[in-house]
This record gives C-alpha cells, structure tokens and sequence, in this order.
C-alpha cells in the first residue's frame, strides 16, 4: 500500500472507507490478506462445484444412472487394532472428505474470531445480526409451510438455513466493482457467522443415538491435542495420527463426525512460534553468520545448516492455523466439496415427478425459506441492528447492496445438501429437498445479482 509521501492520500482514505468496521480505522491487514486469498479460491471454485453438481444430475439421469447410485452404496470395510470401519462410499464422503471441509471451516471461523473483525463486538455486531436472521426466518417459513407434514417432514427446517460462502463469493466475484469491497466483507462475515449456526444446529439437532463412551474418548483425544499445541509441539506427525483417532471416536459416538474436523480447526493455534521482531532478529544473526562463498565442503555444509535454521524459522513465524488454511483450502474447495457435489447432488427426475416435488409443501418451504427467509431476514436483522446502532453499513454500501447480499446469501447449496442427508432418511423427502435447494438456490442466486448490479453506492448519489 502506497503512503501519503507519494502522492496516495486518497487512495489511503479510500482504502479506510472500504470497510465495514464501525469506527474510521483500517481494517487489519491479517484480515484482508486472507480474505482476499480466500475470496478468490472460493469464487472461482464455485464455477467447479457449479460443474460438479451438474455431472451429478446428468450422469443419474442417464443410462449409465445405474453405476451412478451402486458406486455411492459401495461398502468399504476395514478391522485395523480392534478398531472396526464399515461405511458405504456414499457415506465415507459425508462423513470423512467433509471433515476436512469442515476443518478449513473452523480454521476460517478461528481467524475470524482471533484475528479478524468478528474479533471486535461492534464491528462483528451487525454480520452477526444479519446472519442470525438469516437463520431464524428461513428456518420458521418452513416449519409454517410443513407443521402438518409428520415428524419426518419437520426434521428438515434446518435446510434452508445454511449459505454456501463459494457460490456467494462466486457471485459478486462475477459483478466486479459493482459491489464495494465493504460490502463484500460483510457477505463474507455473515457467511462466516452462518457457518457457525449452521455447526451449532448440527451438533444439538441432528446428533442422534449419543454414546457417551466413544464422546468421552473424544475429549480425551481433544485434550490431548490442546495439550501438544501448548507445549509447542508442531509435528504433523503428532497430529494426523491424533485426528484420525478423534475423527473415529466422533462417529462412533453419534456425533456427526465432520464436528470433529470442526474442533480441529479450533484448537489450531492462531498466533506464530516466533513474533516479527524475533523473527527479524533471529534471521539477522544467521545471515551475518553465512558464508558468502562456499567454496569448501566444510563451508558449504556451515551454509547448509545455516539455510536448514533459516527455513525452520520462516516455517514457525507462520501461525500453524494460517498455514493449514493455505495448504488444505484448495484441495477443500477444488475437490472435497465438488466430489461431495457429485456424490449428493444427483436426483432421478425418472423417479421423481418435478411437478409433485415443486408443489410439495417441503420443496416450497425450503425454497420460500432460501429465497424470502433470506431476503427478510438478513436484511431486517441488519436494518434493526443499525437502528438500535449496534453497527453501522460498511462505507459505500447502500440498503439495496444489502437488499441483494441478502439474496445471494440464500444460496445455499453444499451445507443445504449436507443437512438434507442427516434430516431425511426417506428418499423420496430427500429429493424433493434437493429440487428445493436446485430451486430456491437458483432463485436466490438471480435475485441476487439482479439487485446488485442496479445498485448503486451512496456516495454516487
């Protein structure tokens, strides 16, 4: 960022003005690097899981439909040291790759809470209000809509709660400077705080059968974790193993086992071994030490050793959270959730009549509560949270760029498929969620980059 000796006062103010903190200060370069790192794996991984989740479709609708729905009921067993592994194909993406997702996801919500805005009450107010009614209203639309459909029914109305960050940064990625950068941040940190009720929905509504040997095994694991970390152990040799273990006792014990990737992610440490002061000091005393030419063994193996120190130390002035983020967010976004798009979004309209699912009070609730939910309820929250000045809008944001972040928060694609596979346990109210979320998503996602693409900022008034 260039400084006001050259020239950039304005653009130094316009970078303070593109926040949506609450008070005139920057928003702290930790946040923005990431985010902008962040942003742009997700926004163009949705254009993957956009694929994906078409191939899905295609390939159940084909001849070949058959191979579709066998190889996702494939079995896969495993007896290793007493521990016993019996899971289908189907179920081992669900249960297994997505615990990595949900990992890179509590890293995310760790940074945000640690290092990022969320850190600050007031500033995290206003996201935090807008997401927790883009909670409230989808979730009571659908009840409203299927309060006489049975028990089996009503498990769904946790569905139409969840935003997928990756087709939401996807699309005011697509809209450029459009949407200002302000605003983008606060879609981000609504996201984030979805992300966070979505977790807590799962663990309290969707955990059946508690087994309360394999949870306390669980802890036990967990606290064995915490323990490493605050003796500064830093091995991945040490904690692979140890989360392997935590991940079988989590779904043993009834627990949906992605929670386990969720603990994870927050137990990593946020901060570096060694600060930048240290970090500075310590690499000046190796470099003044090397020898600028090795032109003996025993001189070249004194460069190695010193080149061997300076690479331990660049890799400990990285937090362990930030460099787990940056080694498994793309292979998270790029693979984990498109194979999970694949395994999960196929529906045999063959099987299924399109008519019966969209007018089935399931379907319209989920999609009513994606589309209106989101829209009302995010941007009602947000609109109180600023009355009652428990936060303000970001600079250059207008309440028709919120009005249009609402309804691109109503895409709610992976979380919303992955809660359609622990409500439902009858396929036929599994695929009418799936049209639900087909329809509601696609509603939503329009809406959306309708809105905010006619917007304009405040300042342009």
């Amino acid at each position: 960022m260039a400084g006001p000796e050259n020239g950039s006062a304005h653009q130094l103010r316009e970078e303070r003005h593109s926040t949506w903190a609450t008070s005139d200060r920057f928003v702290p370069k930790n946040f923005i690097r990431p985010f902008v790192h962040f942003s742009r794996i997700e926004a163009s991984s949705g254009i993957v899981l956009l694929a994906a989740a078409a191939a899905a479709v295609v390939w159940a609708n084909s001849p070949w439909s058959d191979t579709y729905f066998s190889l996702l009921e494939e079995r896969l067993h495993l007896d290793f040291l007493g521990f016993h592994f019996d899971e289908s194909v189907l179920h081992l993406i669900n249960d297994g790759l997505m615990a990595v997702f949900f990992f890179v996801v509590g890293l995310e919500i760790k940074r945000e809470l640690v290092l990022g805005d969320l850190k600050d009450p007031r500033a995290a107010a206003l996201p935090v209000m807008a997401a927790l009614g883009g909670m409230i209203l989808p979730a009571a639309i659908y009840i409203a809509l299927n309060a006489g459909g049975g028990p089996e029914a009503i498990k769904g109305w946790g569905v139409p709660m969840a935003t997928d960050i990756a087709f939401a940064l996807g699309i005011v990625a697509l809209l450029g400077s459009k949407v200002p950068s302000g605003a983008k941040l606060f879609l981000l940190a609504v996201a984030i705080a979805d992300d966070i009720g979505a977790i807590a929905v799962i663990a309290i509504f969707y955990t059946e059968d508690l087994h309360a040997g394999y949870l306390g095994a669980a802890i036990g694991v967990l606290a064995l974790v915490w323990a490493a970390s605050k003796v500064n152990i830093r091995s991945y040799v040490v904690y692979v193993p140890l989360a392997l273990v935590l991940w079988y006792f989590v779904l043993e014990s009834g627990i949906h086992a992605t929670l386990a990737g969720v603990a994870l992610g927050f137990l990593a440490p946020a901060h570096p071994y060694y600060a930048p002061g240290q970090l500075k000091a310590r690499v000046g005393a190796i470099i003044n030490q090397f020898p600028l030419e090795p032109d003996s063994p025993a001189l070249q193996e004194h460069a190695d050793h010193e080149a061997l120190s300076l690479s331990t130390i660049a890799r400990e002035a990285v937090a362990p959270l930030t460099r787990a983020e940056h080694a498994l967010v793309g292979w998270s976004s790029f693979l984990i959730v498109p194979v999970f798009a694949l395994a999960n979004a196929g529906v045999d309209f063959r099987q299924v009549s399109l008519t019966d699912a969209l007018t089935s009070n399931l379907a319209l609730g989920i999609a009513a509560g994606l589309v209106l939910g989101k829209v009302i309820g995010v941007s009602l929250f947000a609109f109180g949270a600023v009355k009652l000045k428990l936060g303000i809008l970001p600079r250059g944001t207008g309440w028709r760029h919120v009005l249009g972040l609402s309804a691109v928060a109503g895409v709610g694609f992976t979380v919303s498929l992955f809660i359609t596979g622990l409500a439902f346990d009858d396929p036929q109210l599994t695929d009418f969620a799936k049209v639900g979320i087909f329809a509601g998503s696609l509603i939503a996602g329009v809406l959306g980059a309708l809105l905010l693409s006619r917007a304009e900022s405040p300042d342009e008034r």
